[in-house]
């Protein structure tokens, strides 16, 4: 749909949200989802338990055990959990356990079973539905450490909108290209060298809310205050925003993360446990998108956006590790051919976009709206949000996005 240009707006920002409504109303939510790509995640271990885009539990005298974090299901229905699991060499007598508490330490059997390969479904009943505090449990007991089960990809699904619970859920909301349902407030000179922003939900941890995190680098020759709207609309949808000035080789967005973590295990910090660790961004606009492709490599992350910043010598893309947005300007002759070289040279799940009669200066700005919602998609837990991004109609792929995709 091409979005009709109105007096005294933009055409980024019109309609964007209203396309995706009915969709996110009857779609599934996801109130949890663990791929172990960053150890054992939301997920406590005990005994003989290894990791490495798993988890592996194995037999012998400690045998392996993971327990989730606290899931909220609150304003959820027809709770589902799916997972992948697949055995090997455990005996007659043996067994994987698979079960779920809503209280801690009452847990319900989902499934036991000695020989399995391959992914599952169970719904979990009335008990799951609306609740604060689900909690998974996945056990092994078998004799030896030769005997195990590897566990992937657990996802707990409801219908409905949810309730805003922990663990990085998000409040749902219709529109990406308003303000979210947060005040915001912004700490200045802060973060490890005491140079930074955080622009942050006034109130954190509401409800039990993880907030997941982006770091954001600026343009050459701005700072964290040239971005104030970009940050505080971002923050609006629940999101935790580190800036600072941008070096251009990522070391600060390193450093940031480091910093933000031990904050959030710090018990006089004002972040202490309410952030969500495993969902990290990190983003930028111009030198900031190069910051963004010098940190790409670093495990801690879960995506990253480069906003009219494509790499100078062609190889950024060589740094990405997870799925990367591109979102540059059809009117930005200096960084848009770079984009699209590093577009053709990437080879992790990535979506790109060319804004219609976008500049240089004018990409953050319109291209926010694709910004909050790519962040919802991909650290805010939103699975639905895949269709703004992706398949026949979706909402970022026509009017003046101008949009390619590919490796997903």
């Amino acid at each position: 749909m091409r979005v009709a240009r109105m007096a005294g707006l933009n055409p980024a920002i019109v309609g964007i949200g209203l396309l995706c409504v009915s969709a996110l109303t009857n779609a599934q939510t996801v109130a949890f989802q663990e791929s172990f790509d960053s150890g054992t995640g939301q997920f406590t271990s005990s005994g003989s338990v290894s990791t490495g885009g798993y988890a592996r539990l194995r037999g012998g005298s400690s045998p392996g055990s993971i327990t989730s974090r606290a899931i909220s299901t609150t304003g959820l229905t027809n709770i589902s959990l799916s997972y992948d699991r697949t055995t090997s060499g455990l005996d007659l007598g043996e067994a994987t356990t698979v079960s779920y508490s809503v209280n801690g330490s009452t847990y319900t059997t989902v499934e036991s079973v000695r020989t399995a390969s391959g992914r599952v479904t169970f719904n979990l009943g009335a008990a799951a539905a609306n609740q604060g505090q689900l909690t998974l449990r996945f056990v092994v007991n078998a004799s030896s450490l030769l005997e195990y089960v590897t566990i992937d990809n657990v996802t707990v699904t409801g219908t409905g909108s949810g309730g805003g619970g922990g663990g990085g859920t998000l409040p749902p909301v219709s529109r990406v290209d308003v303000d979210g349902p947060f005040s915001t407030t912004a700490d200045t000179s802060t973060g490890p060298g005491r140079n930074a922003w955080v622009v942050r939900p006034t109130t954190l941890g509401a409800n039990g809310l993880k907030h997941p995190i982006f770091v954001w680098g600026p343009g050459a020759g701005t700072g964290p205050s040239n971005y104030d709207f970009h940050l505080r609309r971002i923050a609006s949808h629940g999101f935790v925003v580190f800036s600072e000035t941008s070096t251009g080789d990522g070391n600060e967005m390193r450093a940031a993360i480091t910093w933000l973590i031990n904050e959030n295990n710090r018990a006089a910090s004002p972040y202490y446990q309410k952030l969500d660790t495993t969902k990290i961004a990190i983003g930028g606009h111009s030198r900031g998108s190069l910051s963004a492709f010098g940190a790409a490599s670093d495990t801690r992350i879960t995506t990253s956006i480069h906003v009219a910043g494509g790499s100078f010598d062609g190889n950024g893309s060589s740094n990405l590790r997870k799925p990367a947005a591109y979102i540059c300007g059809e009117a930005d002759t200096s960084a848009t051919p770079n984009c699209e070289r590093d577009y053709r040279a990437t080879t992790v799940p990535v979506w790109f976009t060319i804004m219609d009669g976008v500049s240089h200066t004018q990409a953050a700005r319109s291209g926010l709206p694709a910004i909050v919602g790519w962040l919802r998609w991909q650290i805010g837990g939103e699975a639905a949000r895949r269709s703004m991004f992706l398949g026949s109609g979706c909402d970022f792929c026509s009017g003046m996005w101008d949009t390619q995709s590919k490796n997903w």
